[in-house]
């Protein structure tokens, strides 16, 4: 019966130390993003390939072009 206590105790102790670090981390400022959620959606989750001698647009239309030869070859 005193084991339960202990563990009681023990875990009212571990719930402490966690509100204890969210009430922290909210007032230190963690949890304030007002600009980003509203402009995730513009930026981009993929990463360029490593050609940084061109612009944005000719390797797009680059890579289009090697899957309409990629294509043609295979039929």
């Amino acid at each position: 019966m005193s084991i339960i206590f202990l563990l009681i105790i023990i875990g009212v102790i571990v719930a402490g130390l966690f509100l204890a670090g969210f009430i922290w981390s909210v007032k230190s400022g963690q949890y304030e993003d007002s600009y980003s959620p509203s402009v995730r959606i513009l930026f981009d989750d993929h990463k360029e390939s490593g050609n940084t001698d061109t612009k944005p647009n000719e390797n797009k239309n680059r890579d289009n072009k090697n899957k309409n030869n990629n294509s043609k070859d295979s039929n």
